[in-house]
């Protein structure tokens, strides 16, 4: 794969995961507004979270870094890779079936573990039942994320990446349909929320998400079969290959497990301070736009390519796809790091500040989104660092590292939650962020010349961060000039798109004359 052809692969995936992120934080905002930071509002985002937890813990993450080499060193040998899918596919739909059937009759214990905060309150039974009707989600999801994978080995990344708009789309429903048997949306948004619009809202959620999974498999399975890629339900059965497979994988999955443990001990945290389960989970769909459209892309292309190389004993094209990643990931998230820094509130009131969602709701989720804008780089690295093993078929280090991340998030998230309270909770988490880049950095030296920085690299990093601290400094001149625009109503959302704006003709200007980046390129990648 050609610099030029990978760039406009992380343009491709990095386009349509732009698209649900929007969607995304259209489905956020309504919530917000319908829902608040109140009982129904945790309850839901405690149940929405277990099926993604599980889905990243076999799927996403660990399954696909060991699945994906596999497959595409399959498909360059002609070694069957139809068969090995399928044998997948079958395996973990089997697998799959079982567990979730499993977790909707251990619902209250995984719920307990969720968010231990919420027994003895409305909470609790809230977030079990809805966790109950969201849990089915895994299986077909699941098996969506493994038909991506299929995709993405083949250089097919566009049904994978436009996938999670459905889910988007379906929520967005959902939420305006009960809303219109419930009250106005005028209504609503003007005066607040009454407890028995929240259930209903929260009722139609729960049911859309396994609706919207089985959209997204439906999607990637249409795909898959256009590609060559029929696969189809059997009767499972343990082939070597499988074997082989499960052998890579399990320390993959385990250190999946552990990124979950994680992201589980900020949310036990946070559980036990009113609110503050909305508050992060607010905050962690903001960041999550800029490390789902450059991280998630970065990862998703790059790991196929990566494998390619190094099978091929390219070292010097292993080495320039590793940097290219590292560099457009950089030249793209560090900026937006800094802006989540400088300018977390008027984000926040902006988007989410209105109906059920308070003047104090936005003032703690700011926060929360500033915490997590100081780890923002560290979480789209890893999606460049993690491939040099996972190419390797190395999954035993970054489990290693994962372990040594936990302990750094739960010294931070429980120690200095007596202190300082939940925000503990996002320090933790960024903490635990930088923790696993200077593991996997200092893992990945031993790897030869594939995992080197080269010289442009050296040079442009220094610079984009340069250009990235004068654009903060530009934007937080441009918020002072507008915070009377900020706080009216019919023009506040002109005067952020203004300051938007600002920011990302900053950026590129001052990029462009200090050469971090030539606008060219990423003019290319676009075209292309």
């Amino acid at each position: 794969m050609k610099p030029i052809r990978l760039v406009s692969g992380f343009v491709t995936v990095g386009f349509w995961t732009l698209v649900s992120r929007v969607l995304g934080f259209v489905r956020d905002i309504m919530i917000a507004a319908y829902l608040g930071t109140g009982p129904v509002a945790e309850a839901f985002l405690v149940a929405f979270s277990l099926p993604n937890m599980f889905r990243r813990f076999f799927a996403e993450g660990a399954f696909n870094m060991a699945f994906v080499p596999m497959f595409a060193k399959k498909l360059e040998g002609d070694d069957a890779p139809e068969r090995f899918a399928q044998d997948a596919f079958i395996g973990m739909a089997f697998i799959l079936t079982l567990f979730t059937i499993a977790g909707i009759l251990l619902m209250p214990v995984l719920v307990t573990l969720m968010a231990s905060g919420f027994i003895g309150d409305e909470r609790f039974t809230l977030a079990v039942a809805y966790g109950r009707m969201t849990f089915p989600y895994i299986i077909f999801i699941s098996l969506a994320a493994l038909l991506s994978g299929v995709l993405n080995a083949t250089g097919r990344f566009m049904a994978a990446a436009a996938a999670p708009v459905l889910l988007n789309v379906i929520f967005i429903i959902a939420i305006l349909l009960a809303a219109a048997m419930g009250r106005p949306v005028s209504d609503a948004l003007g005066m607040g929320i009454d407890h028995a619009l929240g259930l209903q809202v929260g009722d139609s959620l729960a049911i859309s998400v396994p609706l919207g999974g089985i959209a997204q498999m439906a999607l990637v399975w249409w795909a898959a079969r256009r590609a060559g890629f029929p696969l189809r339900l059997g009767r499972p059965r343990l082939t070597p290959e499988l074997k082989r497979l499960a052998v890579i994988a399990a320390p993959a999955v385990l250190a999946g497990g552990i990124v979950q443990i994680n992201l589980l001990v900020g949310r036990q945290v946070a559980s036990f301070f009113e609110g503050a389960v909305a508050w992060l989970n607010y905050a962690d769909r903001l960041y999550q736009l800029p490390l789902g459209v450059v991280g998630v892309a970065v990862g998703v292309v790059l790991l196929p390519d990566l494998s390619r190389r190094l099978r091929a004993g390219d070292a010097v094209g292993g080495r320039d796809t590793f940097n290219r990643a590292c560099e457009f990931s950089l030249a793209l998230t560090i900026p937006a790091a800094v802006a989540l820094i400088v300018i977390p509130v008027p984000l926040i009131s902006v988007l989410f500040q209105r109906g059920a969602f308070t003047t104090a709701d936005t003032q703690a989720t700011a926060l929360a989104l500033a915490v997590y804008g100081l780890g923002l780089p560290s979480f789209v690295l890893q999606k460049a660092l993690q491939p040099l093993f996972y190419a390797r078929e190395d999954t035993r280090s970054p489990f290693n590292y994962a372990i040594v991340s936990l302990i750094v998030n739960i010294l931070f998230a429980v120690g200095l939650s007596p202190f300082i309270g939940w925000i503990a909770a996002a320090l933790g988490t960024t903490f635990a962020g930088w923790a696993t880049v200077a593991l996997l950095w200092r893992g990945s030296r031993g790897m030869g010349e594939a995992a080197q920085w080269d010289a442009r690299f050296r040079r442009r990093i220094v610079r984009i961060c340069l250009a990235s601290i004068l654009m903060g400094g530009l934007l937080w001149l441009a918020a002072q000039v507008l915070a009377p625009l900020l706080h009216v109503p019919t023009l506040r959302y002109g005067a952020l798109a203004l300051l938007v704006a600002v920011g990302i003709v900053g950026y590129f200007g001052f990029g462009q004359v200090l050469g971090a980046f030539r606008l060219a390129e990423f003019r290319r990648a676009f075209r292309r």
